[in-house]
């Protein structure tokens, strides 16, 4: 009976969370029309002469472009060679002695490196200044926006 009557309080408790939702939203929502008016407003002029065409957009979708990196001879078909090239030439840079088989060492050649690196006391261990020297660096993400610069005050 107890789980009847928290259910129904749930429930209530529900139903005037969305009423109360519901009556928060603004009632005047700006139409379609308003918009096209704004739209159909000529830009404000800049400068000399008249605005430049903004550049055309590519149709093509983000898979096409991606099919067309693959396809290299370009005959509408994506064969096995060409799927796996880019795996072949990562393949080619770890393999150091060209001889088609990839040891440990050529694997890990680079970490190898770096520890060998970091290593300055050449003790075969590295203490905690040495090990943070191996972090890995990370690459800054350029900024999607460019900054806004400051209004000039007149």
């Amino acid at each position: 009976m107890i789980r009847i009557a928290i259910g129904l309080a749930a429930a209530a408790l529900l139903a005037s969370g969305v009423f109360l939702w519901m009556r928060s939203t603004p009632a005047t929502a700006p139409t379609l029309a308003a918009a096209a008016a704004v739209a159909a407003e000529p830009p404000p002029a800049r400068g000399e002469g008249p605005m430049p065409e903004p550049p055309a957009a590519d149709t093509r979708t983000r898979e096409a472009q991606r099919f067309a990196r693959y396809d290299k001879d370009r005959d509408g078909a994506v064969r096995s060679a060409e799927y796996l090239d880019g795996r072949r030439r990562a393949f080619a840079k770890l393999d150091g002695d060209g001889d088609g088989r990839l040891s440990f060492e050529e694997y890990a050649a680079k970490a190898i490196a770096r520890y060998g690196a970091a290593d300055k006391d050449r003790s075969g261990a590295l203490d905690a200044a040495e090990f943070a020297t191996t972090r890995p660096v990370r690459k800054s993400r350029p900024l999607r926006c460019p900054p806004r610069e400051p209004a000039e005050e007149g």
